[in-house]
């Protein structure tokens, strides 16, 4: 008799299937509470928290001919990272009074473009200061490209002039090979024209265009989540309310 007592406890400390089944159905207020409190502050949280937009600048650089760079995009991107956002941001941030700014800005080149992208990811309420440092930069990448298409008309421009110079000598002369010179010279200045033809200044397509559709993590997956935690938190508070009942009542037993 003695040697089935033990072996009587354990079957004792078992839980089956059904007395698990039996706590959920005994605690389901303890159960409906918690999940309400969860799925209620899961809500909160979602209708609180600011939408998020993304907000994209692009500036197509200058050309010296169809689809050829005159400054290659990822030497612009490199200038503007360096050279153009750090100072932008400073005087943005003096002008708002502020510390750090709410977002950032993200500079790259679309591939097999010859587009430079400006990306920043903010609230609503903060497209006036993302459209402020957007602007900054794009006027000084546009300035930056205005003067090398400047430089390179000018150059291009007296490289037409000597051309023109040196036709204009080369029709006043009697040697045997002028003409060869001369339509050596020819060709050498409708090719200079052409390239004035083609050069094109860099331009500005669009600033802090918003994105149709929120950025980050939705309002409905954050619901979703909501109401699976709060259904996992629900079960564990029913067991955890179990045990404690069983624990106080042991003590007073012992008492």
């Amino acid at each position: 008799m003695n040697e089935s007592s033990p072996q009587q406890t354990h079957y004792d400390d078992e839980i089956s299937l059904v007395d698990l089944a039996k706590i959920l159905i005994k605690r389901w207020k303890t159960m409906a509470v918690i999940f309400i409190v969860v799925v209620l502050a899961a809500l909160a949280y979602a209708l609180l928290q600011p939408r998020t937009y993304s907000y994209t600048s692009l500036y197509g650089v200058a050309e010296q001919g169809p689809y050829d760079a005159l400054e290659s995009p990822e030497a612009l991107v490199a200038k503007a990272q360096s050279l153009y956002v750090g100072p932008e941001t400073r005087e943005l941030l003096d002008s708002l009074g502020l510390q750090n700014l709410p977002f950032s800005i993200e500079i790259e080149n679309p591939e097999e473009t010859l587009l430079v992208s400006l990306t920043s990811q903010a609230a609503e309420t903060h497209v006036e200061a993302v459209t402020q440092l957007h602007e900054g930069v794009l006027a000084r990448l546009k300035e930056s490209q205005q003067a090398m298409v400047k430089r390179r008309k000018e150059a291009l421009e007296r490289q037409l002039q000597s051309a023109k110079a040196t036709l204009d000598a080369a029709k006043q002369s009697d040697s045997m090979g002028a003409a060869e010179v001369v339509a050596g010279v020819m060709g050498r200045i409708a090719g200079l024209e052409a390239s004035l033809v083609e050069l094109r200044e860099g331009e500005i397509s669009q600033t802090a265009v918003q994105s149709l559709n929120p950025t980050g993590t939705s309002r409905t997956l954050i619901l979703a989540l909501g109401i699976v935690l709060g259904g996992m938190l629900a079960v564990l508070g029913a067991f955890f309310m179990q045990f404690a009942g069983l624990v106080c009542k042991s003590l007073k037993e012992d008492a």
